[in-house]
């Protein structure tokens, strides 16, 4: 527990001290929710404010996009060498990789708190009591740290940093397969199985229920079924292949 809390604190000084990827993870959900409402939003008819339809797709387009830089501090580490001087002092990699997890989570926080701001201040307004934010909080949280732990994997796996950060815009495109920016039912009929039976459709449409105080039905169960089962797959492969790294 002490080595993972001083990974921890490495991986966040390190991630505030790289000051142009925390104005990108910052400003991207500025650009994003801008983007969306006011140049795609008046051409697509949802049966509402379209800033209320969207901004939980940008909530989780933008932690996706945050949880896949997880893979780019694993690499650089593996890369450098310095996880044979962490090793030489007894740091395991269970609290190596948990620390790049655990930075990568206080990050998305950020980012998360910046989309809501900005999307209050264009005219989107929750209707979720206090059991309401915490669902929303907690269901988004669990995709986050699935994301980052499958992130530490992809850098494991990646013999640079750059072919790490190609998976930041494989994971930036898997929300647009859902139902976070059109309705599914607007999509081509061979494409809506896809993006009703993926992992984002369920999270954002529980996060749209929680955070509107609609009816969220099996949705949250499902997200939380294919967190778990990301999580659970993610933390093994990266124990083995860390290992197999560093013997």
């Amino acid at each position: 527990m002490s080595a993972l809390l001083t990974m921890i604190g490495r991986c966040t000084r390190l991630t505030s001290r790289d000051m142009d990827a925390l104005i990108m993870s910052l400003m991207l959900p500025i650009m994003m929710m801008v983007l969306f409402v006011y140049l795609f939003g008046g051409a697509i008819r949802t049966g509402g404010d379209y800033v209320t339809y969207v901004a939980p797709g940008v909530l989780l387009l933008c932690t996706a996009w945050g949880a896949a830089q997880t893979g780019v501090g694993v690499a650089n580490d593996m890369t450098t060498g310095i996880v044979d001087r962490f090793r030489s002092m007894d740091v395991s990699g269970a609290a190596l990789l948990g620390g790049h997890v655990m930075a990568s989570i206080v990050k998305n926080i950020a980012s998360t708190v910046v989309v809501i701001a900005v999307a209050l201040l264009i005219g989107f307004r929750p209707q979720a009591d206090l059991l309401g934010w915490l669902g929303a909080c907690g269901i988004l949280v669990a995709f986050i740290l699935a994301m980052s732990w499958l992130s530490a994997v992809v850098g494991l796996l990646t013999k640079s940093t750059d072919a790490a950060a190609s998976f930041a815009f494989i994971m930036m495109f898997l929300p647009y397969v859902s139902s976070a920016f059109v309705p599914i039912d607007t999509l081509p009929s061979w494409l809506q199985g896809v993006a009703t039976h993926q992992p984002s459709t369920a999270i954002i449409e529980s996060l749209r229920g929680f955070l509107l105080d609609q009816p969220v039905g099996n949705n949250p169960w499902i997200g939380l079924a294919w967190s778990a089962g990301i999580l659970l797959v993610s933390v093994t492969l990266a124990a083995v292949f860390f290992q197999r790294r560093t013997d």
